[in-house]
């Protein structure tokens, strides 16, 4: 009986996935546009990346200890990217990619405009929702993030990382857009650069933020639909001119 229960439990949640994967290829099939369906990461544990606790410490004035036995940090070195983990791997940013990939498990879609469906929008602060995006020769790492800034009032923050340096991320600009039920809302900015830590440009709030109601309006049955197109700047600005 456990072993059915187990099995049973499982095809269900296949059939939920292909579910919210066909709904999704309905709606933008016509566009041409690839979909990935991206469930949640949550944990209670919950704890700020390296970056981000270095931030908050020199915001404060406060420096990290000294420890004179301590081994010089390499500054070549990345640490973990993902958020919601407080994950201790460092690496040369050229293996970012393989780590996310292979240790969090995180997907990679190809193409130049994929869709972004985010499930189980209801589930409680901290959440995220993560995938990596692999165009024009580069990787960008997409979070949305479910986090309560003000007590009670959870937002939605979604935001481009590119995997490369901050030089790097400055030739390219990316598009979130959300289109449902006759509204439309889009964002359009210069994505960061990885090194800049995701925690800082949430806080910074240079990213899409939707409050629950406004994400509930482009919301169908709990999940999020977001639309995504990068494009390098040069090409960018010449169809700004035309």
């Amino acid at each position: 009986m456990l072993f059915f229960t187990q099995c049973f439990g499982a095809v269900l949640d296949l059939i939920h996935l292909r579910f919210q994967h066909y709904k999704a290829k309905r709606v933008f099939s016509a566009a041409g546009q690839l979909v990935c369906v991206v469930n949640p990461t949550h944990s209670l544990k919950y704890a700020p990346t390296r970056c981000a606790a270095v931030q908050a410490s020199t915001e404060q004035g406060i420096l990290p200890p000294c420890h004179h036995h301590e081994a010089v940090h390499d500054p070549q070195l990345v640490p973990c990217t993902c958020p919601l983990f407080s994950c201790p791997w460092e690496g040369h940013l050229e293996v970012v990619v393989s780590h996310l990939r292979q240790t969090h498990r995180i997907n990679i879609l190809q193409g130049a405009e994929i869709v972004f469906l985010a499930t189980d929008m209801h589930l409680p602060a901290p959440t995220d929702w993560i995938i990596m995006h692999s165009c024009l020769g580069h990787q960008f790492l997409l979070v949305l993030r479910k986090q309560e800034k003000y007590e009670g009032h959870p937002q939605f923050f979604a935001t481009m990382m590119l995997i490369g340096t901050p030089t790097q991320a400055d030739n390219f600009t990316y598009r979130l857009e959300l289109n449902r039920n006759q509204r439309r809302l889009k964002w359009e900015a210069t994505p960061r650069s990885i090194l800049e830590c995701v925690d800082s440009v949430i806080s910074d709030g240079d990213c899409l933020v939707l409050n629950t109601s406004l994400a509930q309006l482009f919301s169908d049955n709990g999940s999020l639909a977001i639309g995504i197109a990068i494009t390098t700047s040069k090409v960018h600005s010449s169809e700004a001119e035309m």
